[in-house]
């Protein structure tokens, strides 16, 4: 079997109005990718707010996110899809600028790959336990 290597990821929570902000890959089912929360690696030299806030920014499409708080740590692994162990950066997120209530968004990945799509949506926060591959693990310390 081969050998888990330990990625760092930052996971936002982005909270308004008793809501939720999710999304979907419209280029695959939700079978095979399911809804998620913003998310994603950490790069070299950054920190995990700025990290949260870049990928917050880059998968949504909108600017005005500012951090509540770091929610905690959280390790995932993501085996078999790949032979890896996330260590989550969780972040309580809030955004001031209006919204509808679905939007179409893509990143573009610095022109590194083909652009992903994506639809956002507002899920009420009772539904977040829906959310895919242990995402919503911390979602409880939103209430702490």
């Amino acid at each position: 079997m081969p050998e888990r290597v330990t990625k760092e990821k930052v996971l936002c929570y982005v909270v308004r109005d008793g809501k939720l902000l999710v999304f979907r890959h419209t280029d695959y089912s939700y079978e095979e990718v399911g809804i998620q929360v913003p998310a994603g690696s950490i790069r070299a030299g950054e920190t995990p707010e700025a990290a949260a806030l870049r990928e917050a920014r880059e998968e949504t499409g909108l600017k005005d996110f500012k951090i509540v708080r770091k929610l905690g740590e959280t390790e995932y692994d993501i085996s078999p899809y790949r032979f890896e162990i996330q260590r989550r950066h969780v972040f309580h997120l809030e955004l001031t600028e209006p919204t509808s209530e679905r939007w179409m968004s893509q990143e573009d990945h610095d022109g590194e790959q083909e652009p992903t799509h994506f639809e956002c949506f507002w899920i009420p926060l009772e539904a977040a336990h829906i959310l895919q591959s242990g995402q919503g693990a911390l979602l409880g310390r939103l209430y702490n």
